[in-house]
């Protein structure tokens, strides 16, 4: 098993964790969020937090949430703006993305998604194959995307929710980039159809919520509908110079069970790696973020 942690980069920070909330540096603004994993006791004191936070996200109380639903609400001082812009360097490239505060404490990324973003560029750069087609499913805001549009793939963008898409054309744009093929689609439903069509990827990237709904209301629970789409994704991967990246962030999904899932259907490959995703705090508490699987070939 192996663990995982981004490079450090000048426009994040994960200044303190502890008391189930962490404490983020997004470009300029300081971010206090709830976190489940951080049960151990903050390095700073609730001053020093209260003192340093531009916005603090405040969960719903229990008996005003839905099933499956986190929302919450911010509370910003006056000079935190709703939007902004980071930068992540990726080795010639410049990586710009807006963020926002979402109702879901979310703000547009997972910055420790970054440990992806730089394999997916080298990858695809060191490919010896002239227009590599990258798929990206459960897309989100499309940090991965973009990263695999700059590094010279033909990418397609799977997302179940319009207004994603949208926010991932305006990184694309920030970017200096363009022609990203965007699929308003069911993940599921778009692979099983891309396998029907006999379409090949060289690369595949996904990061499955535990729980979710596709854009017609497709229900997508990760235990029950993973083991068939990592099935199907299998027979998307060219049969040549491939790779694919697995993110499990549910509850109970370890690198155990994923790795298990994955060797059952892909059996030995070379260049695999599996382990915890992580990011340290400015203490060197390292704050897990669930499974990740990636390999190549």
């Amino acid at each position: 098993m192996k663990l995982f942690t981004p490079q450090s980069w000048t426009d994040y920070e994960l200044m303190d964790t502890g008391g189930f909330q962490k404490l983020e540096r997004f470009g300029n603004y300081i971010l206090s969020r709830p976190e489940p994993k951080a049960i151990w006791d903050k390095n700073l004191s609730d001053g020093e937090w209260k003192r340093l936070a531009h916005a603090t996200f405040r969960m719903k109380s229990s008996t005003e949430q839905s099933e499956n639903e986190e929302k919450g609400e911010w509370f910003r001082r006056k000079e935190m703006p709703e939007q902004w812009l980071i930068t992540f360097p990726c080795h010639d490239f410049q990586l710009k993305m807006r963020l926002g505060l979402t109702p879901f404490r979310h703000v547009g990324i997972f910055p420790e998604q970054a440990a992806n973003w730089t394999y997916i560029y080298e990858q695809i750069k060191n490919m010896p194959v002239e227009r590599p087609r990258f798929l990206n499913l459960f897309a989100y805001t499309g940090a991965a995307s973009v990263i695999a549009k700059a590094a010279g793939a033909e990418v397609t963008h799977v997302e179940a929710l319009k207004q994603l898409i949208s926010w991932t054309r305006e990184n694309m744009e920030l970017s200096g980039l363009d022609n990203i093929r965007w699929m308003l689609e069911d993940a599921v439903k778009f692979v099983e159809r891309e396998v029907r069509r006999g379409n090949t990827y060289h690369g595949i990237i996904m990061d499955p919520p535990a729980y979710g709904r596709g854009p017609k209301g497709e229900k997508w629970k990760l235990e029950e509908s993973i083991n068939e789409l990592l099935k199907n994704c299998r027979q998307l991967l060219a049969p040549e110079n491939h790779f694919t990246i697995i993110n499990l962030y549910a509850k109970g999904t370890s690198p155990l069970i994923t790795e298990n899932l994955f060797d059952t259907i892909y059996g030995e490959v070379s260049n695999k790696e599996c382990g915890e995703l992580y990011q340290a705090d400015n203490a060197g508490r390292k704050l897990p973020y669930g499974s990740l699987l990636r390999f190549s070939q």
